[in-house]
């Protein structure tokens, strides 16, 4: 199965991009499911069709689903949902209040990823277009297995074990005084299985032969940035980024004096799209003079972003552009694809959670995850079309 994951900075259009390609995919013939993991959903509106939890028909070859966070929790999470919720509503929350809380922050985004892993797994489709949440931030949670790992196999598992031993000798003496009960086997089972489910999507997501995800930005700053990040996170999982959509570009066309400083404006940002994200291809679609509601609009959309007789489920881009590697000791290893280019030729300067490489006339802004912010450089070199840089604490 191709899986193609759309993202980027809420409201930058990239539910409307991941049906459009939806369409020339089933066009193609391709058995095509674009499914929905953002909260706010907005593809039933982008199809005009009703759509909900389970996959529906748009057209030929084209079906559609919004991921219902409750209904997965429930199918995945159950007998953890009702233990935690028998736990609050023992600690006096009604039973309303206790539901809600029960669905700990981040299970919907997680959710989402173990629906697109069992849709993987069933082979029923061709393509699976996700229309993930905002920058992907789930991807984070690709960390469990080399995080939890270790916890799971050597401590979680015995416990389990215990935990089921001692259950019927504890039980009598626990419920009196709690006012609920200890966790049975399937909620002690829930955690292990769910990690297992999460180890095994890590393979799926990081086969770029497989899994791309397309970074769908606006010729806006803050959406650059936003899109830089979501790149620098990608790349820390190893997650392969085939291309950038630079979406709602004001066309030449347009000669309103109203929109003369916003076209200007926009120039410079491109400009900045094609080289802060080389050598990644982008594509740049216009701002239509229409809203992107209805298959004829996406049709439009479609032929605009996939010419021709163009496949979208092709690998656009090959070669990690970025890659990071711990080094040892809390250091990284930051790796830039940059091709015939010397290390003479490069200038660098770090400022905040930003690495500006300067590179001639031209210069690069690079938004650093998290774990590279805190550091400095210490020190890059090039090596077979890479520049490394090495980062590590200011104290070391």
């Amino acid at each position: 199965m191709r899986v193609i994951l759309m993202t980027g900075k809420g409201g930058v259009g990239k539910t409307s991009v991941a049906a459009a390609t939806g369409l020339r995919c089933a066009e193609l013939g391709y058995k095509t499911l674009v499914l929905s993991t953002d909260p706010a959903h907005s593809l039933a509106d982008s199809v005009e069709l009703e759509m909900g939890h389970d996959a529906r028909p748009i057209r030929p070859n084209l079906w559609g689903a919004e991921l219902d966070a409750l209904a997965e929790l429930e199918g995945n999470w159950g007998a953890v949902k009702r233990y935690i919720t028998q736990v609050l509503q023992a600690r006096g929350l009604d039973g309303v209040q206790a539901e809600e809380l029960a669905i700990l922050p981040g299970m919907d985004e997680i959710f989402g990823l173990v629906r697109m892993k069992r849709h993987y797994d069933e082979g029923e489709y061709d393509v699976l277009i996700v229309d993930s949440a905002p920058t992907g931030t789930a991807l984070r949670l690709l960390s469990i297995p080399e995080v939890g790992g270790w916890y799971m196999r050597r401590f979680y598992k015995p416990l389990q074990g215990m935990s089921v031993a001692l259950r019927p000798l504890v039980e009598p003496l626990f419920r009196p005084i709690t006012g609920f009960s200890l966790p049975d086997k399937e909620v002690m089972d829930a955690p292990y299985e769910f990690y297992e489910q999460i180890e095994a999507l890590e393979k799926v997501l990081t086969d770029n032969q497989q899994t791309s995800v397309r970074l769908v930005t606006n010729p806006e700053r803050m959406v650059i940035k936003e899109s830089l990040r979501a790149h620098a996170y990608l790349s820390l999982y190893s997650v392969a980024t085939d291309m950038v959509v630079a979406n709602r570009i004001i066309p030449d066309t347009v000669t309103d004096p109203f929109f003369k400083n916003w076209k200007e404006h926009q120039q410079q940002y491109k400009q900045e799209i094609h080289a802060n994200f080389h050598p990644l291809p982008v594509k740049e679609v216009p701002l239509f003079s229409q809203e992107m509601c209805g298959l004829e609009a996406l049709a439009r959309l479609k032929d605009t972003l996939y010419p021709g007789d163009e496949d979208p489920t092709q690998v656009y881009y090959r070669e990690e552009t970025v890659r990071i590697a711990p080094a040892g000791n809390g250091s990284y290893t930051l790796e830039l694809y940059l091709p015939g280019i010397t290390k003479d030729k490069i200038q660098l300067n770090k400022s905040g959670d930003e690495l500006n490489i300067r590179i001639g006339n031209h210069r690069r802004n690079l938004v650093l995850p998290q774990a590279l912010a805190s550091l400095q450089p210490a020190g890059a070199k090039m090596d077979e079309d890479y520049l490394k840089i090495h980062f590590q604490s200011a104290v070391n």
